[in-house]
C-alpha cells in the first residue's frame, strides 16, 4: 500500500523506493526499454549522428496555468533536440523530491510527463529518484536528458554557420506567455488572469518545416532570456547583425498588459513553446505558411532579417519609429522560471 506523502525512506533504495518506482514511475512511463531495469537503457540506433542534451527544472510554483514542472521538463528537452535539427527519441528523468510532497501531486506531474512524452513521440527510458529532508529542496526538482537522431544535412543549424545577409527571421507565435503565467501563479495567487504558459513540444512543427524547405539556416528556442537573448546570439555571427521590427513580433494583449503592469519587457520574458528560425528569404513565405497550419504556429510571423550593416548588433525598430540596440540581460529578470 502506498503512503499518502513522500517519506525519506522513498529515497533509501529499499522497499519503499521500489514500490514508488513500480507504482508511480513504471506505471506511467511503461515501455520495454525502461522495464529492462538496468543501470543504463540499452538501445540501438543506426545510420545517423546523435544529438544529446540535458537540463534541470526548478520552476516555482511546480503547477502553473498551462502546465507543470513535469510537462515543462519533457517539452524543454524535446525542444532542445528539435531546434538542433534532430528527431527526439529517448529521455531520462531524474527526480529530487522533498520529504512531505503529496504523492497525488507527484503522480499528477508524472502523469503529465507521460502524456507529453506520448504526444511528442519520445520514450522515457531511464531515471533516478532521490528524496531529501524537508527544507532541503522546494517540493520537487527534475533533471531530464535527451537523445535524438541527427541527419548530417542539418549539422549547420546549431552553429548558424550558413546565415547570410538578407535571411529572414521567423517566430512561430506570441512571446512572453510562459513567464507571465508563472509570475501570476507565483506572486498573485487567486489573481484572475487568463494567461496560459505556451509550454509545448515543437518537434512536430519543426519537422514539418524541415520537410517542406531546405533553407533553414539556424534554429533556437527562446526560453530563459526570451526572444531578445536569441536575437543577440544570432547578431555577430560572421560579422552580421539583426534588424527586428517591434510591430511584427506577436504579443497577446493580456500578456502585454501584465508586462506593462509589472515593468517587464516581453522581449526578455521566458517562453517554452517558441522557436526562432533564420531562413533563406526565398523560403520565408513557405515556412510561415507551413507553421500556420499547425496549432502551435497559427500566429507565425516574419519579424526581421539579417543585416550586413549593423556592426554585429541586434537593432530593434520600435513601434514609434525609433531604433534601439538590444542586449542580453545583465542579470536574472525572473529566477526559477523553468
Amino acid at each position: 500500500m502506498m503512503e499518502k506523502n513522500i517519506l525519506i525512506g522513498h529515497g533509501s533504495g529499499g522497499k519503499l523506493t521500489h514500490t514508488l518506482i513500480k507504482e508511480v514511475f513504471f506505471r506511467h512511463f511503461d515501455n520495454p526499454l525502461l522495464l529492462q531495469q538496468g543501470d543504463s537503457a540499452l538501445m540501438k540506433m543506426e545510420g545517423n549522428r546523435l544529438a544529446f542534451t540535458t537540463d534541470s527544472y526548478v520552476v516555482d510554483p511546480v503547477f502553473f496555468p498551462g502546465g507543470n514542472i513535469g510537462k515543462l521538463a519533457i517539452c524543454g528537452t524535446v525542444n532542445d533536440l528539435a531546434v538542433s535539427g534532430a528527431v527526439p527519441r529517448y529521455i531520462s528523468a531524474a527526480f529530487i523530491i522533498e520529504e512531505g510532497l503529496y504523492l497525488e501531486e507527484l503522480e499528477a506531474i508524472v502523469s503529465e510527463m507521460a502524456a507529453e512524452a506520448r504526444k511528442a513521440g519520445v520514450l522515457i527510458v531511464t531515471g533516478d529518484t532521490k528524496v531529501v529532508n524537508r527544507g532541503q529542496c522546494d517540493k520537487l526538482f527534475i533533471n531530464t536528458s535527451g537523445i535524438g537522431e541527427l541527419d548530417g544535412k542539418y549539422l549547420h543549424i546549431s552553429s548558424g554557420e550558413n546565415i547570410k545577409a538578407g535571411d529572414k527571421i521567423i517566430i512561430n507565435g506570441p512571446v512572453a506567455a510562459h513567464g507571465m503565467a508563472v509570475m501570476a501563479a507565483r506572486s498573485f495567487e487567486g489573481f484572475d488572469t487568463d494567461i496560459l504558459s505556451d509550454c509545448a513540444s515543437l518537434n512536430g512543427l519543426i519537422a514539418g518545416v524541415l520537410e517542406t524547405v531546405a533553407g533553414v539556416r539556424f534554429m533556437r528556442d527562446a526560453t530563459r532570456g526570451g526572444l531578445a537573448t536569441v536575437l543577440c546570439e544570432i547578431a555577430g555571427n560572421g560579422g552580421l547583425g539583426v534588424e527586428v521590427y517591434e510591430e511584427a513580433v506577436p504579443v497577446e494583449s493580456n500578456v502585454k498588459g501584465m508586462c506593462e503592469l509589472l515593468g517587464f519587457d516581453p522581449f526578455y520574458v521566458a517562453n517554452e513553446g517558441k522557436v526562432v528560425m533564420v531562413v533563406d528569404p526565398a523560403d520565408a513565405e513557405k515556412v510561415v505558411e507551413k507553421m500556420r497550419k499547425d496549432p502551435l504556429g497559427r500566429e507565425a510571423a516574419v519579424i526581421g532579417e539579417i543585416s550586413a550593416g549593423t556592426g554585429g548588433r541586434a537593432v530593434l525598430h520600435t513601434s514609434v519609429g525609433g531604433k534601439r540596440i538590444m542586449d542580453m540581460l545583465a542579470g536574472g529578470q525572473l529566477p526559477r522560471i523553468c
